[in-house]
């Protein structure tokens, strides 16, 4: 089985030793008597599957995030934005379906847009933020750092 690999002496459970591990994986522990839930700890981040590194903490933002963070900021300051929040809000698209904008920026005339920053874009952030733009009565603005500039797409 696959997983085996995971238990002790396994030479990938020694690579991912210094990887963050899921809490929930040990409450299969050995009571299940299955030998898939041995109660090792899985990893959360399997980084580099889908081109991405590790997840992120919600409200935690990541380095693309924070130099957007920076640009509204320097708008702000410049009467263009009159607030910003970064993940205020979770938008329910469907059932089981969310979608949480990175930004909340009230602008100085006091329209609210939602703000999504990206490095590039899978298929599944492109369909949610159309699907968000249909169901909700708000501009949606896609952002994306082109050398040094920030290239903006109205949803």
């Amino acid at each position: 089985m696959a997983l085996a690999a995971f238990g002790k002496g396994g030479s990938l459970s020694k690579k991912i030793s210094g990887l963050k591990t899921d809490p929930m994986s040990s409450v299969f522990g050995s009571d299940s008597g299955s030998a898939l839930f041995t109660g090792a700890k899985m990893p959360m981040s399997y980084g580099g599957i889908r081109g991405r590194g590790k997840r992120r903490a919600p409200g935690e933002m990541n380095k693309l995030e924070t130099a957007y963070q920076e640009y509204l900021e320097l708008r702000r300051l410049a009467g263009e934005i009159a607030w910003y929040a970064f993940e205020p809000i979770k938008l329910r698209l469907a059932a089981n379906t969310f979608y949480t904008p990175d930004f909340l920026v009230m602008l100085a005339d006091g329209l609210l847009e939602f703000h999504e920053c990206k490095g590039f874009w899978e298929d599944d952030a492109r369909v949610k933020i159309k699907v968000a733009a249909e169901l909700y009565p708000m501009l949606f603005v896609a952002a994306k750092r082109v050398k040094g500039n920030w290239k903006t797409e109205s949803f």
